[in-house]
């Protein structure tokens, strides 16, 4: 698969979703939706969805004529041989959508379109679309292992019935959903509505239009909602916490040392591992000094807190916090008093659910790899974590060539091809990992290892 349109491939979206999310709505709404495209759907469990039996081909029952012009064929058999019969009849549709049964694993599904020479040359997978039941949704992730599933394999989630939950229960909910796919595009409906443009050709595999449509889809879940840099000089200053919902404040202070106009990113990883530390108590030691260590602020719903901050020599320091900034009013003061303007902010998304089985890892470098390095860091990773990885995708810089190579995966499954030529665009790496229990500093050291 290429992170480009190709003219000679037919799209394919897969819908899926626990029982009772709203699949059938949301068929319902494409079928007769004014997009001006013909769809061709593969549903495994035939009469969900209202078929005109009006045969379009005599010679194959399979494949019907929807009132609105589209086409649809029943699954009655392999998926592969249905897409084969389907690629026969390409002047009658420009578009697949496969509907997956409230139980099923869309692991499966997205194979075919790796695991058959045919199918692949013919058709691209261009994204899974998960519907969630937000009422229901503890409960369906009680019984059921494929909610799990759905949800890390998705390219985009619609968080479906909302008009049945609260505000709070809902970002609650897309909270713990990010925690299992950071990658997905999350959208909040009701009785399924959503634009088409939404859900069909989405570049699901298209990393340049994902990062245009929400530039953090690469980034990777973290401990931490905010940091601030600031360039301080020498001596003593007050780091400031507002009164807020949360009693207490976890923070970290970390001089960046390198030449950068990203200081947060140079010690983000950092950071990471000092949030992971047991925090020191910050109103017993209330001077905190630059260094790894998580400092715990203890807040009041009368006061704002403030910490004696010590610098020993000039420098970028980041402050890292465990709540957004702007919602507690972070902020510097030097011994005047004066608050200090920050050279750089950054707001990542929170990181406070613990679905701790599924987790996304995004990595995303400067560098050209190394091909011999790269083939090894796949292969160890097909052989010891295929069982485990759900979705991989990335594009990648590769040294001594012009052209992007970008990849995908499904277990253990891979694609990878080169691209479009990087021009005048940097050259860069950015890979996204979704699975079980993901290593995220092991994935990064053995990445980099592949730089030249």
């Amino acid at each position: 698969m290429t992170s480009t349109a190709n003219e000679s491939t037919v799209p394919v979206t897969v819908l899926t979703g626990f029982l009772g999310s709203g699949k059938t709505t949301l068929l319902n709404r494409i079928l007769t939706e004014n997009h001006g495209k013909r769809i061709a759907v593969i549903e495994n469990e035939f009469g969900e969805v209202g078929v005109d039996q009006e045969l379009v081909i005599g010679a194959d029952e399979e494949v019907f004529e929807m009132n609105n012009g589209c086409i649809c064929c029943t699954v009655r058999g392999d998926l592969i041989r249905i897409l084969g019969t389907l690629m026969k009849r390409k002047d009658k549709f420009d578009y697949i959508l496969v509907e997956t049964t409230g139980l099923a694993d869309p692991g499966p599904v997205a194979q075919t379109f790796f695991v058959d020479d045919n199918i692949r040359a013919k058709t691209r997978l261009d994204g899974i679309v998960t519907l969630v039941d937000a009422l229901h949704f503890d409960r369906h992730l009680e019984e059921s292992s494929e909610l799990k599933e759905q949800i890390a394999f998705a390219d985009v989630i619609l968080l479906n019935k909302i008009d049945l939950v609260g505000e709070n229960a809902l970002d609650n909910l897309e909270h713990r959903i990010r925690n299992m796919n950071g990658a997905a595009q999350i959208f909040r409906t009701r009785d399924a509505s959503i634009p088409m443009e939404c859900i069909l050709d989405v570049g699901g595999f298209d990393l340049d239009r994902a990062l245009d449509v929400r530039p953090a889809f690469l980034e990777p879940e973290y401990p931490f909602e905010w940091a601030g840099a600031y360039q301080l000089a020498t001596g003593t200053y007050e780091l400031h916490f507002s009164a807020g919902p949360d009693p207490a404040m976890d923070c970290v202070l970390i001089q960046s040392t390198t030449v950068s106009h990203q200081p947060i990113a140079d010690v983000r990883d950092a950071a990471t591992l000092a949030f992971s530390d047991r925090p020191n108590a910050a109103d017993r030691v209330p001077n905190i000094r630059p260094g790894s260590r998580l400092w715990r602020i203890p807040l009041t719903n009368s006061a704002s807190k403030i910490v004696r901050l010590t610098i020993p020599v000039d420098g970028t320091y980041v402050v890292f916090t465990q709540h957004g900034g702007a919602e507690y009013d972070v902020r510097v003061t030097d011994s005047n008093g004066a608050t200090i303007e920050r050279a750089q902010t950054v707001a990542y998304k929170p990181n406070h659910a613990h679905d701790a089985s599924v987790t996304s890892v995004g990595i995303e470098m400067d560098g050209d790899c190394v091909e011999a390095r790269l083939d090894v860091f796949f292969r160890n990773i097909l052989q010891k974590l295929g069982p485990d990885i759900f979705r991989m995708k990335g594009v990648l810089s590769i040294e001594n060539s012009p052209r992007r190579f970008v990849f995908q995966g499904v277990h253990m499954l891979f694609d990878g091809r080169p691209d479009r030529e990087w021009g005048n665009e940097p050259r860069r790496n950015m890979l996204v990992f979704i699975g079980r229990n993901l290593d995220r500093e092991k994935l990064t050291a053995d990445f980099r290892a592949c730089l030249a």
